[in-house]
């Protein structure tokens, strides 16, 4: 889909992709692939407290929330 066929206005997209951008920031699930410790943190590059820097990360928005 192209920014032409959206049903947002310009602004209301940049927006959009500011406040997701924002939440992926903010907001990532870890998981240690080695002691399996999970935690959220607000970084993608994270280390575990074990040490371990064998961690998993995914942006917490893609989870829903029910």
């Amino acid at each position: 889909m192209t920014d032409s066929a959206s049903h947002f206005t310009p602004d209301e997209l940049q927006q959009w992709r500011f406040g997701l951008q924002q939440a992926d920031d903010n907001n990532v699930f870890c998981h240690c692939r080695v002691c399996d410790r999970e935690w959220v943190a607000s970084a993608h590059e994270v280390q575990c407290t074990c040490g371990s820097k064998n961690v998993e990360t995914l942006s917490c928005w893609q989870f829903p929330d029910g």
